[in-house]
C-alpha cells in the first residue's frame, strides 16, 4: 500500500534495513521507484512490502554570512 507516497517523500524498507534511506521517485498504482543509499535504485511492490515514510529534520537556518 502506498499510503499517500509522492515523489521527494524519504522512506525506509523494514523488510531490508541495510538498503538505508531511500527518496521516492515515483508512484505508479501500487508500484513505487525509489531511490536507496545503500542499494541504488529499487522497484518495490506496495502490495507486498510497505515502505515507512521518514520526517527528516530541516535544516538548519545559519545567519553567520
Amino acid at each position: 500500500m502506498t499510503d499517500g507516497l509522492a515523489p521527494g517523500d524519504w522512506v525506509r524498507n523494514p523488510q531490508a534495513p541495510e538498503w538505508g534511506l531511500g527518496q521516492v521517485q515515483s508512484v505508479i498504482g501500487e508500484r513505487v521507484t525509489a531511490n536507496f543509499e545503500n542499494a541504488g535504485k529499487r522497484l518495490v511492490n506496495a502490495a507486498v512490502v510497505t515502505l515507512t515514510r521518514v520526517e527528516l529534520p530541516a535544516p538548519a537556518h545559519d545567519d553567520s554570512y
